[in-house]
């Protein structure tokens, strides 16, 4: 009886230092506006990174099957894995809802999930849902396999390196979209296109490569669309792939990264599979979510139809 009493209600998964304390300091209007809209829920903080995961197996245990992902796209990629790392349920049993919180939001621009509080909330309340798909990766953290869910997209190179320099200075308090284009600008300086070996679905492609990102959704770093034409209900993960390119051409084409036109430069390729594998001359850094990982090599695949979401907008 308990356990089905508390799979109708939410519960409210809050980054308090999403969007550089918002999630603090805006829980209690947000709460204010989910009582107002009669939506039974439950919430607790979360305390450090890994923390929602870890949170969020345990919820399921105790008989939770709603979430809400109160924060950024890090948060809604912690509890991806702690319902995709759990035995007590099957994954469709689970439903996400989100509320925008962080400073990138890109998984819920895609759905029209509304930034401000209000139209979020209101979303939540007329509870339209979809079954989305779910990315994974088997990556290595020094000699150590490790696996990774995604809901949004990955990838690995280029984009790992801002990934990395911009969660850094989140950790010290920094962070805004300016933040991560002046990381995007900074690290051409110093980056260096990697001879790799990309497999998708067995038929293998030598190259030396800029970056390499894989999709399910199709925003990423504050509205830069990286894999244009993903769809997250499709079973198939979109492979978006530089080739070896130069900074002033970067630069130049800056412009192809935010309005839907990448796959139309003769030095971008893009795919449409359910499994790629990347092994390189060097070590490629690995994110997801905008979750700094590990490296290459690296796997990634597909569970189709893998998670409930509520959402405001359908994709076509």
């Amino acid at each position: 009886m308990e356990e089905k009493l508390l799979m109708d209600e939410w519960f409210a998964v809050v980054n308090p230092n999403a969007g550089n304390g918002k999630g603090k300091k805006d829980w209690k209007r947000i709460a204010w506006l989910l009582d107002k809209e009669g939506i039974k829920y439950s919430m607790k903080l979360t305390e450090k990174r890994g923390h929602a995961t870890i949170m969020t197996r345990d919820l399921i245990r105790s008989g939770y099957r709603k979430f809400i992902s109160v924060g950024g796209d890090g948060t809604l990629n912690e509890i991806v894995n702690g319902i995709f790392t759990q035995d007590k349920c099957p994954t469709t049993d689970c439903t996400i809802s989100k509320i925008p919180v962080g400073t990138g939001n890109d998984w819920g621009r895609m759905f029209g999930i509304p930034l401000v509080y209000e139209g979020a909330v209101r979303v939540i309340r007329e509870a339209r849902q979809m079954k989305h798909d779910v990315g994974f990766i088997n990556y290595y953290d020094g000699g150590r396999q490790e696996k990774r869910y995604f809901i949004n997209i990955a990838g690995l190179g280029f984009e790992s390196i801002v990934v990395k320099k911009t969660n850094s200075q989140k950790e010290k308090g920094k962070s805004n979209k300016a933040i991560y284009f002046w990381n995007l600008l900074s690290s051409l300086i110093s980056y260096k296109n990697i001879q790799s070996d990309i497999t998708i679905d067995g038929k293998t492609v030598k190259a030396k490569i800029f970056s390499l990102n894989v999709g399910n959704g199709r925003y990423c770093g504050g509205g830069m669309r990286q894999t244009p034409e993903a769809m997250p209900d499709d079973g198939l993960l979109d492979v978006t792939v530089i080739r070896e390119i130069g900074r002033i051409e970067i630069i130049r084409n800056l412009k192809l990264l935010y309005d839907g036109t990448l796959l139309s430069h003769p030095r971008i390729d893009g795919y449409r599979c359910t499994n790629v594998k990347v092994e390189s001359e060097f070590p490629l850094y690995v994110e997801a979510d905008g979750e700094s990982l590990g490296h290459t090599p690296a796997e990634f695949g597909i569970i189709p139809s893998a998670v409930n979401v509520i959402y405001a907008t359908r994709v076509i």
